[in-house]
């Protein structure tokens, strides 16, 4: 009498598939959590009032720039943010207004003058 050599691979697809779903059911309770750790949600799931305060140009950049204007932000679609030629006035209202293919309203408005801070540290 032969064994069924499919059987074995059967129960660890089904014991791999449980684990997946309780895992995943574990991480949806937790979600909640994690957010509240970091600050990022208070008691209603909405970004905190005071998230400006705590701005962190390089995060946002890296959220949202590198799409464009390539990994090490040295020009892809969009131009080159490095290099000390850049005027800050001229940087505000394209982050603000747009130009191009740049969309408006990427950065909040009372965030804008850290990124134009941020975008002119870079060498």
């Amino acid at each position: 009498m032969s064994k069924n050599p499919v059987v074995p691979y059967i129960l660890i697809f089904a014991l791999g598939i449980g684990l997946i779903f309780f895992m995943s059911m574990y991480g949806i309770d937790q979600q909640k959590e994690i957010a509240d750790a970091d600050g990022e949600a208070t008691e209603e799931g909405t970004k905190d009032e005071g998230a400006s305060a705590e701005f962190d140009a390089e995060a946002v950049t890296q959220q949202k720039c590198i799409g464009c204007h390539g990994g090490d932000l040295k020009g892809g679609v969009g131009p080159n943010l490095h290099g000390e030629d850049k005027d800050a006035k001229a940087l505000h209202e394209i982050i603000k207004n747009g130009k191009g293919g740049m969309p408006a309203g990427l950065i909040e408005d009372e965030n804008i003058d850290a990124m134009v801070e941020y975008i002119l540290t870079l060498k």
